[in-house]
């Protein structure tokens, strides 16, 4: 069992529903248990940005499966949302990223946790610190905090007025 951060995004359709939807289909399916979920941020698309804005937000929770086992039950989840391929940082029906996975250090040539991005994402890491501040990298050893506070990405991370 780990403790698990996960980072959810959603920016074509009826994005709060689509995230909410995922998160309780988690739930249903015993992906994650335990799960908290932080606040739901309008953010601005880093990377391609002639695109609308995304709705993102963190869920923490405990996972049994291994990493491997909970990315393609993640990337099930993201399909059964109707997400297309596209090229990267391109729109999303959905998007969940494993961010987490307690301590553990891993990089293949499909997964990378923690999430190689992350420490450069304001929109990962407010939603995360939300849930789980005082939770630390395990490379850097740095709280989700710090790095929020560190972070120098400048794109708007606003709280969204409908949440959950």
């Amino acid at each position: 069992m780990a403790e698990v951060v996960l980072s959810l995004g959603a920016n074509l359709g009826n994005r709060a529903a689509t995230l909410r939807a995922a998160i309780s289909m988690m739930q249903e399916t015993a992906i994650l248990t335990h799960i908290v979920v932080s606040p739901l941020y309008e953010t601005e698309p880093v990377g391609y940005t002639e695109q609308p804005s995304f709705l993102n937000c963190a869920v923490r929770g405990v996972c049994v499966l291994d990493p491997n086992d909970l990315a393609f039950s993640l990337r099930a989840i993201e399909h059964h949302f109707g997400r297309q391929s596209r090229p990267r940082w391109h729109e999303r029906e959905l998007d969940i990223d494993i961010i987490l996975f307690g301590n553990t250090i891993l990089s293949t040539e499909h997964l990378c946790i923690p999430h190689p991005r992350m420490t450069q994402r304001r929109f990962v890491l407010q939603p995360i610190t939300d849930i789980a501040a005082s939770m630390r990298h395990p490379i850097l050893g740095k709280t989700m905090e710090q790095l929020l506070e560190e972070c120098a990405d400048t794109h708007a991370v606003t709280i969204y007025t409908q949440q959950f």
